[in-house]
């Protein structure tokens, strides 16, 4: 069944809601400036027993937010935003359930067989989530890296996943073109993934309503979960509720 997965997205050393596809070196769209720190979001989601979700590093400064976050919900967040074979066991020692990884994998465009090797080895493939955030281009979905702007070689389709879901415990796909925009969530990657990952994953993009949970479950087959970032209401949102998140869980589970 489909669950709701929270996030604490980190920008600049600040919880904020961007809009994904904005980001750049020079800063970003955004949505949302939490007055609230990574931890309190974390002890809510721990309150409410959410499990599964993820702390995201956007960039620089934001290295002492991810740890008071990890430390406040220990073993109950995933982590991601520059993780590499030299930080990924720290991140697991500081708190984080899994360690997530994308541009650490790549190289000039090309996945990297040698470094996704590595970094298993290092963490273990139960800890390892891999991050196949991606755009949509004219020769369908292709991974993106370095905070999206790059889109790299590598396919989101059925062989791409039935090859890595080998080398990992669960995927996360930002839908990034329409990351942050409130206006729907991609309907045919959810399709896609949940007709072809057999590990978890969870899609996060577009989401503007509790109603998407449904949507998502239904195209999905109940097997992709859902990230609902800008549209929440604990992030200045209007379309869902922490509370209809939360109940949804429990009446799935």
């Amino acid at each position: 069944m489909t669950a709701f997965r929270p996030c604490i997205d980190l920008h600049q050393g600040q919880v904020k809601q961007i809009v994904g596809g904005s980001l750049t070196d020079d800063g970003a769209d955004t949505n949302f400036v939490s007055s609230q720190d990574a931890a309190y979001y974390a002890k809510l989601y721990q309150q409410h027993q959410l499990t599964g979700g993820h702390v995201i590093a956007l960039g620089p400064n934001n290295q002492q937010q991810v740890l008071q976050a990890l430390t406040a919900y220990p073993n109950g967040l995933q982590f991601g935003g520059g993780v590499n074979l030299e930080n990924a066991a720290g991140y697991l020692a500081a708190g984080a359930s899994h360690i997530i990884v994308t541009s650490y994998l790549f190289e000039n465009g090309e996945l990297s067989w040698p470094r996704l090797e590595a970094i298993k080895a290092e963490v273990g493939a139960e800890r390892l989530v891999l991050d196949l955030s991606c755009r949509r281009t004219n020769d369908g979905w292709m991974i993106a890296t370095d905070r999206w702007q790059t889109i790299t070689n590598t396919p989101v389709n059925q062989k791409t996943i039935a090859e890595l879901e080998q080398h990992c415990a669960e995927f996360l796909v930002h839908a990034a073109d329409v990351e942050g925009l409130q206006a729907g969530i991609d309907k045919d990657l959810v399709n896609l993934l949940g007709n072809h990952c057999t590990v978890p994953a969870t899609y996060a993009g577009g989401a503007r309503s509790a109603a998407d949970l449904e949507l998502v479950e239904s195209l999905s087959n109940g097997k992709v979960d859902l990230t609902i970032g800008s549209a929440l209401d604990i992030f200045g949102g209007h379309g869902v509720s922490l509370e209809d998140c939360i109940s949804w869980n429990r009446r799935t589970a």
